[in-house]
């Protein structure tokens, strides 16, 4: 994660906990909410704009940066250890994911039945596992990096694989905001990281969102989970129609 995503990453955090929206901030800057959102998104700043910011959520410029120096990711994946721990407790690896998607104590409370002595215990296991840096009043950072994946064929993708995939697939992908694509192409290498980087883009994307509509009530929200995967394979049946070569 570069700098200016970790200073944008770090604001967001402290507009949260100061309870200061968009529209809120866009008020004190005497700006409209679309250009606030526009100057997070881009994360395109100035230092004049980010002090100006700073003032208007009540929190001083000098914090952010020493948050942002602070913030930098250390791995892209767990241990096995770490992944098996993580298996071993159903609950324990859904506020890991909850974390992932940066969600806030609060909010996996106010969406599953798990107490706050609960989520605090178990936010204090992925502080001793190393997923996350667990801080005052129960926030947490992450001891990850936004390229962060799960180990291959790991504890965590062979628990994905036995209860996760047959129940996601299962579904019909025709509600609103719902879509199920399969589409193939031949790629070289370089082509096929560049589209791992856009993958995994999105999947940062989808937490930025996530946090962006925190201020709308829950009746507002639902639950939407994005399952992508890429890798060189072709249907066996597929296969076996190939031309046979002469």
């Amino acid at each position: 994660m570069s700098s200016p995503e970790v200073i944008i990453q770090v604001l967001r955090s402290e507009m949260r906990a100061a309870g200061v929206t968009y529209k809120q901030l866009a008020t004190r800057l005497d700006m409209s909410e679309s250009s606030i959102k526009r100057v997070f998104s881009q994360g395109d700043m100035s230092l004049t704009r980010l002090e100006q910011i700073c003032k208007s959520v009540g929190v001083a410029m000098e914090d952010v940066l020493r948050q942002s120096a602070d913030a930098t990711p250390h791995a892209d994946t767990l241990t096995l250890d770490q992944e098996k721990s993580l298996v071993q407790d159903p609950k324990l690896l859904l506020v890991a994911i909850c974390c992932l998607g940066h969600w806030s104590l609060e909010q996996i409370i106010e969406v599953y039945d798990i107490s706050v002595t609960e989520c605090i215990r178990y936010l204090v296991k992925l502080d001793r596992l190393e997923l996350i840096e667990l801080k005052a009043m129960n926030r947490y950072r992450m001891r990850v990096s936004i390229a962060f994946r799960w180990l291959p064929d790991g504890p965590v993708q062979q628990f994905f694989r036995k209860y996760v995939v047959d129940d996601y697939f299962g579904g019909r992908f025709d509600g609103a905001g719902e879509t199920l694509l399969c589409v193939h192409g031949r790629l070289s290498n370089p082509s096929a990281q560049e589209l791992v980087q856009k993958i995994r883009q999105l999947a940062a994307d989808l937490a930025r969102l996530h946090q962006d509509d925190q201020r709308l009530q829950p009746a507002e929200r639902d639950g939407f989970t994005l399952l992508l995967g890429l890798r060189s394979w072709e249907f066996a049946q597929f296969t076996a129609m190939r031309r046979q070569k002469s």
